[in-house]
């Protein structure tokens, strides 16, 4: 896993909303991700990019059955070690918001960010 040269606001928008999802173990799709930060698209894939690069998540293509007429949809989750690096990270340059305790047990996305969080792992 490789360090992030640059930390960013809009990186730790999106630690703090991949984090979010973990406990769930939901996956998040970039607009979702968009939807949630306030961010624009090429500010969040620029980020996506950049962490996926270093290792600290992982990005699938989602399977489609042939009858959803949609695109397909690229998901996104921490790795085991980026969730760690993600963690300290967060712990560090925004500790009003995140603790440890708060990531593992009581945070959900919900209670973080209210009805805004639009799931992308269940499709």
């Amino acid at each position: 896993m490789d360090e992030l040269s640059r930390i960013t606001e809009p990186l730790l928008d999106v630690l703090e909303v991949l984090l979010a999802a973990e406990p769930l173990g939901d996956e998040l799709h970039g607009w979702s991700i968009m939807k949630t930060t306030g961010r624009t698209g090429p500010t969040i894939y620029g980020v996506l990019d950049r962490l996926e690069d270093a290792e600290w998540i992982a990005g699938r293509w989602e399977h489609l059955p042939p009858e959803e007429n949609r695109p397909r949809r690229r998901l996104y989750r921490l790795t085991s070690d980026g969730y760690v690096a993600a963690e300290h990270l967060l712990a560090d340059r925004r500790p009003s918001l995140l603790s440890h305790t708060d990531l593992r047990s009581k945070r959900t996305p919900r209670a973080i960010f209210g009805g805004l969080f639009p799931l992308g792992g269940a499709g």
